[in-house]
């Protein structure tokens, strides 16, 4: 076992995910910085919420090229060292960004695809770039963990966008691990099924809750902390040799 205290870059760490994987690193001691694409007021509450100390807030809207090498500069200087990446942030599905084919209109759909791959895929594949390079500078091992989705391997009618860019989102972790594994750096993915964030408590409170929980068949949704634990794993010393392995965290809602 490990017992340094490393740097953990976790993207979208406002609320949901993010915000359970951000408390799980610093639970076990380490310095986290939450990075917030619009959230601010959300990231800061997850930043106060952290036990230990040495945390940082970092802002940037990773659709930007600049802005996504400028969070992981921000990071390396709060924190001093960056050891640990978390790909979690997204453009998630919602009823803003649905885009069924069938109704759309094209101004609209060419718009989602690229906002959503803009984040989704090239945010997360330019974070990656910079903190890979900061860790060969330092001739250090590290971790990145992708947050990826069953929507990849099961489809996502209602947004396409978003299945593509998991899809895609895995097929990179896979190529960085064979990339990286010489420099000691192991790239793993998680692929969670429905979880119960805050965004989708009205969904789970209504009238498809219960198809929605029905889809496991444990009868429910998995939780934050569910995925963050695997996320933990896959971002420790002990998880290196599963480098390349893309976890799904669905409750059996979906078998491959």
């Amino acid at each position: 076992m490990d017992d340094r205290v490393r740097g953990v870059l976790v993207t979208g760490a406002s609320r949901g995910i993010g915000r359970a994987v951000a408390e799980g690193f610093a639970a076990r001691g380490d310095r986290v910085a939450v990075h917030y694409g619009n959230s601010r007021v959300d990231a800061e509450q997850t930043l106060r919420g952290l036990p230990g100390d040495g945390h940082a807030l970092v802002g940037g809207d990773l659709g930007d090229a600049q802005a996504a090498t400028d969070v992981v500069a921000e990071a390396v200087s709060a924190l001093g060292t960056v050891d640990v990446l978390v790909n979690n942030a997204a453009v998630a599905p919602t009823a803003a960004t649905r885009h069924d084919i069938t109704e759309v209109a094209y101004e609209d759909w060419v718009s989602i695809w690229r906002r959503t791959f803009d984040v989704n895929l090239f945010g997360a594949a330019n974070v990656s770039w910079a903190v890979a390079r900061h860790l060969i500078e330092r001739g250090a091992a590290g971790s990145i963990v992708n947050v990826g989705s069953r929507g990849a391997f099961r489809g996502e009618p209602e947004h396409p966008a978003y299945g593509a860019s998991k899809a895609a989102l895995h097929a990179m972790g896979q190529s960085l691990a064979v990339a990286l594994a010489p420099h000691g750096i192991a790239v793993s993915t998680v692929a969670p099924g429905f979880v119960a964030t805050e965004r989708q408590t009205a969904k789970l409170a209504g009238a498809d809750g219960d198809a929605v929980r029905g889809q496991s068949p444990f009868g429910r949704v998995g939780t934050p902390a569910e995925v963050a634990a695997a996320v933990l794993y896959l971002a420790s010393p002990e998880a290196v040799w599963s480098s390349g392995t893309i976890l799904d965290v669905n409750g059996a809602s979906h078998l491959r």
